[in-house]
């Protein structure tokens, strides 16, 4: 079944960005090995309006990738919210991951501020994709203030450190149902999607994983298969654990067996 945000299909549960990357081809060739069909932009860090120079921009399929813009970088709902405008202004996208942070070191996003730029953007037709911390109170109030999504991290930005708050992520998957449920930070490799995905997670964001992997571009298929294999096993539901062991083959209907 495809992931549906805001009544758009997409059949990669898997969102990808363009940060971090040795060049623009192994972005590109990245982008394709993972199979995904939504790629993150941040607008503060990109050239929109020179394009006589040599843009990330140049190097993203817009025929089979949905430009996603970002916010990154930006530390005041103002700043946000004028970012959004940007993308929309130049024609990226009337969508945006919307990053309202809070502190310089832990990249740990501003809840005030996200609050306050979620209802503003999504009151002006934006569908407002919001990082956040991993706090169903605060998804909640996202949600209600318009919010397409909601994007929890499962450890800090950039860290690698794998799913940091299981809890947490279980409890969100089982408190929201109304909008997706995108894990956006933290994941390393390709056990860690896996992980999210078993948790119930409709889909994973990520980018220094892949691009600061030794080999990218064979992470990002790992990528790739991780996300469709946590996902199936988590719709065909993981056995009950048991504290003592269970044969595998039972000895009812075996010749020879007692009743």
């Amino acid at each position: 079944m495809a992931l549906t945000i805001a009544g758009r299909e997409f059949e990669s549960r898997l969102l990808i960005g363009t940060g971090k990357y040795r060049s623009f081809q192994e972005m590109a060739r990245c982008h394709a090995a993972s199979g995904a069909e939504v790629v993150t932009v941040a607008v503060r860090r990109v050239n929109l309006t020179d394009r006589s120079k040599e843009s990330l921009l140049d190097y993203i399929d817009r025929s089979k990738m949905f430009v996603l813009p970002n916010t990154a970088a930006c530390y005041t709902a103002d700043d946000a919210i004028r970012t959004a405008r940007l993308a929309r202004e130049v024609g990226l996208s009337n969508w945006v991951k919307l990053e309202v942070i809070g502190d310089e070191k832990t990249l740990f996003p501003d809840n005030a501020g996200l609050l306050e730029a979620t209802r503003v953007l999504a009151r002006e037709g934006f569908v407002v994709l919001p990082y956040t911390n991993d706090d169903v109170v605060n998804a909640r109030r996202l949600i209600d203030a318009g919010a397409a999504a909601v994007m929890p991290l499962a450890a800090p930005i950039g860290s690698g450190l794998g799913i940091q708050n299981t809890t947490n992520l279980r409890i969100l998957r089982e408190m929201i149902t109304e909008v997706p449920l995108i894990v956006d930070a933290g994941v390393g490799t390709a056990s860690d999607a896996a992980i999210a995905m078993e948790l119930g997670a409709d889909g994973i964001l990520m980018n220094t994983a892949i691009a600061a992997a030794r080999e990218p571009e064979k992470m990002a298929v790992a990528m790739k298969l991780a996300v469709e294999a946590g996902r199936l096993a988590f719709e065909a539901g993981r056995m009950e654990k048991r504290l003592y062991a269970s044969a595998s083959s039972p000895l009812v209907g075996v010749v020879g067996s007692s009743s």
